[in-house]
């Protein structure tokens, strides 16, 4: 994920607003106790998606993705007065990391926590959602956005994280693996759906921001 170079980086993260203390607390224990640290959102990122949610003023969100929960506060932040944001991780075991730093960023009581298969959590959630940020199994990207795009009202708008994939995106079709294809193929879904808009932002390892027209 480092297109940049890391004297480019520090320049682009000094020139951008702080991470608050709960949060740069957040990314030192990731880093300390999670055997894939990489998968939180950061500094950078992270103020990206505060910023983003600010200016959409969603009255809800939903994560796909919770890991460690960084990206879930740096997004609630923008939410509606009484808004709520919903997120959805496989793991439990990131539960108590989760559930503490949701509770010392003072956010608990905005963001509404699901333990399973996404795939099968969607369908039961009986909401609108004006943002929704996916960054779980690659391979379920489409299918995600099949489950969430008449969830989402006209105006609103889906993220997606890592669509660059560290550059792999290049590779040929023959040398892909299969989170590579999965990535490439939602891509080109977004690209060909007259549903929405698009743009991939190249921040850090990718952004595609669609938004719904229809």
């Amino acid at each position: 994920m480092d297109f940049l170079s890391p004297e480019l980086n520090a320049y682009i993260e000094s020139h951008t607003r702080e991470e608050s203390d709960i949060l740069k607390k957040l990314n030192r224990e990731t880093y300390l106790k999670m055997m894939m640290p990489r998968m939180l959102s950061g500094h950078l990122q992270g103020q990206v998606l505060r910023m983003l949610s600010m200016m959409i003023k969603p009255k809800n969100i939903l994560e796909i993705g919770t890991f460690t929960g960084y990206s879930a506060i740096c997004l609630s932040d923008g939410l509606q007065e009484g808004g709520m944001l919903h997120t959805i991780d496989i793991n439990e075991e990131y539960s108590e990391i989760i559930n503490r730093y949701f509770k010392e960023a003072n956010v608990e009581s905005k963001i509404k926590r699901y333990v399973g298969n996404a795939l099968d959590i969607i369908p039961t959630i009986n909401e609108t959602f004006d943002l929704v940020f996916i960054d779980a199994d690659k391979d379920n990207y489409s299918n995600y956005f099949d489950l969430v795009i008449n969830k989402v009202p006209k105006g609103g708008y889906i993220f997606a994280d890592n669509v660059l994939w560290s550059g792999k995106v290049l590779e040929s079709p023959q040398d892909m693996d299969i989170d590579t294809k999965a990535i490439v193929e939602y891509c080109n879904k977004i690209q060909a759906d007259e549903r929405v808009e698009n743009v991939l932002f190249p921040i850090r390892d990718g952004i595609m921001v669609a938004r719904k027209i229809v």
